[in-house]
């Protein structure tokens, strides 16, 4: 098939490229050229923020387009106007960010989103942005359009920077800051299996959103750590930590301790979602041994520090803070 990606350079677009790549379908890139695009691509250089920003498609045509879009909903309201006609299906990669705070657990797909509107200018509200840009490709597309609601996305070429972190401070070894408990559970979906389903879904013409994650009881924050520890050479010793004193401290769950909530509503609503519907749609979940081990070999290829988007805080708790916890 041919397949157009916008965006294509970081980490879901790049996964996105390497396995329809392998798939043999024909790819189109279109991005503002900051980063080399990937090789075995049709390249297109083009600014969506600027006018004219898509001029480079040209009149193409596509079976497939995968968007990856973060920012403000207008740049997707603009392609989905622009390529009307002219591609068979179009997939957004949106976020379990656009459900809104509710006490009405499990989310599912149909559970209340945010307050948004496709012709939004502003690109400071993550969770707006992106339920605005489904809504401006649902509304200017003219063909059917799939909302893959990714949650936490891990695996290698991750830019975020929560898996490597954990990794290189379990690689660090020594007492290491384990937050509790060790049970708690955790929802992730690996970038390769994402890939997968946006591939096959869209392959099957299926339309509207889907919460993308692994399914409940898939993997815990031990389950993380102690794999963690074992594919990093064993030298980390796991101080497991129960969240009082870690919260009394100041410390910022997710930024600071990246990937762990405490149990709560807001673990709840991360970390405890229905994702039957995409599981009924064929979402296929690999372990998470795999996820881990080999985030590891891809950071122990790297010649330097691993990638890090610039519009994301840098994750980890500072060393000093983390020892007088530890005492």
């Amino acid at each position: 098939m041919n397949l157009l990606v916008l965006g294509g350079t970081g980490f879901v677009g790049r996964t996105v490229i390497d396995h329809a790549r392998a798939r043999g379908h024909h790819i189109t890139v279109l991005n503002r050229g900051h980063r080399p695009p990937p090789p075995g691509v049709t390249a297109r250089t083009g600014d969506r923020t600027e006018p004219g920003g898509l001029t480079a498609l040209g009149t193409g045509t596509w079976d497939l387009v995968v968007d990856t879009w973060s920012g403000t909903p207008r740049a997707v309201r603009d392609a989905a106007t622009f390529l009307s006609g002219r591609a068979g299906h179009y997939t957004y990669v949106s976020s379990r960010s656009v459900y809104a705070d509710t006490t009405d657990l499990p989310l599912t797909e149909q559970s209340p989103t945010v307050h948004a509107t496709p012709d939004d200018t502003g690109d400071t509200d993550y969770a707006r942005c992106k339920r605005g840009a489904e809504m401006a490709a649902d509304h200017h597309f003219d063909g059917p359009v799939l909302h893959a609601r990714a949650g936490l996305v891990l695996g290698p070429h991750e830019d975020v920077g929560r898996l490597p972190w954990w990794l290189h401070r379990l690689a660090t070894g020594g007492p290491t800051l384990a937050p509790g408990p060790r049970d708690l559970g955790i929802q992730y979906i690996d970038a390769r299996d994402l890939a997968d389903f946006l591939l096959d879904a869209a392959t099957d013409g299926r339309s509207g959103p889907y919460t993308v994650v692994s399914p409940e009881g898939h993997a815990t924050m031990g389950d993380l750590l102690e794999l963690g520890t074992a594919v990093t050479g064993g030298h980390a010793q796991l101080r497991w930590t129960d969240p009082e004193p870690i919260l009394a401290a100041g410390v910022q769950p997710w930024t600071e301790l990246p990937i762990w909530l405490p149990p709560g509503h807001l673990h709840d609503l991360l970390h405890r979602g229905d994702v039957s519907k995409a599981l009924a749609a064929g979402l296929r979940v690999r372990p998470l041994r795999d996820t881990v081990a080999d985030t590891w070999a891809w950071l122990r290829s790297l010649d330097g520090p691993p990638p890090q988007r610039p519009d994301r805080p840098r994750a980890g708790l500072d060393p000093v803070r983390e020892a007088a916890l530890l005492t």
